[in-house]
């Protein structure tokens, strides 16, 4: 005897018609970049500067009190918000190795052309095995959506809805009025540590948020050495 079993049938799920298409774009806080700020798409904005670095180790004893001193007179001046961002990557060699070749063509003595090829080979090897990684340091003055004159209800603000209701170029004037002060202060007391700090402009801004956001892996850099 056979005994049958009823199976119950599993309906098959839905396929959409269309694949489903979104923008990355959407998931981060830039709404654009544009006269040398970032806007947010919260109303808010901001400024990025890159700064210098400063071997602290390789100073004297009385330069290092200075510094120190300089630095703590620097924070308890600040009556403003600072975000400090250090971004470390692998160390790119290939201009400098561009430039070892194009020197190595001009030596005609056979001794100093082995000892160059010599050379060139001990910085590849060194920073192979070291993994070298170089620093960049960046100032961030924030300019925040509340600083516009317009306090939004708790409810707007947990659900992001959408940036304020105000123009593009008035939130622009309004943050440079509020940042270019602010930006003016950090470097003059940064001068007085003897670090240089440099605006970003817009290109600089684009090229910066593009490969933080899209970074490129190890094996897929190109060398060309």
């Amino acid at each position: 005897m056979v005994t049958k079993f009823n199976i119950p049938k599993i309906p098959l799920l839905g396929v959409p018609d269309a694949p489903l298409m979104a923008s990355s774009q959407e998931h981060l806080p830039i709404s654009d970049i544009c006269e040398d700020i970032v806007l947010f798409k919260d109303g808010g904005a901001a400024l990025v500067m890159e700064s210098t670095s400063l071997n602290f180790s390789l100073l004297s004893e009385k330069e290092q009190e200075a510094v120190i001193a300089a630095y703590s007179a620097l924070l308890n001046s600040l009556s403003f918000s600072v975000q400090i961002v250090v971004r470390s990557q692998k160390k790119d060699i290939s201009t400098y190795m561009n430039y070892l070749d194009e020197s190595a063509k001009k030596i005609a003595n056979p001794g100093l052309y082995r000892l160059m090829q010599s050379y060139r080979k001990f910085i590849i090897e060194s920073v192979k095995k070291k993994n070298v990684l170089g620093k960049r340091f960046y100032v961030v003055l924030p300019f925040s959506s509340l600083e516009l004159g317009i306090a939004k209800s708790v409810l707007a603000i947990t659900k992001r809805n959408g940036p304020l209701p105000y123009p593009k170029s008035y939130v622009i004037k309004k943050a440079k009025v509020v940042l270019y002060p602010r930006r003016d202060h950090l470097i003059r007391q940064m001068g007085r540590l003897g670090i240089k700090l440099r605006q970003l402009e817009t290109d600089d801004l684009v090229n910066l948020y593009y490969e933080v956001y899209n970074p490129i892996k190890p094996e897929e850099r190109k060398k060309e050495y």
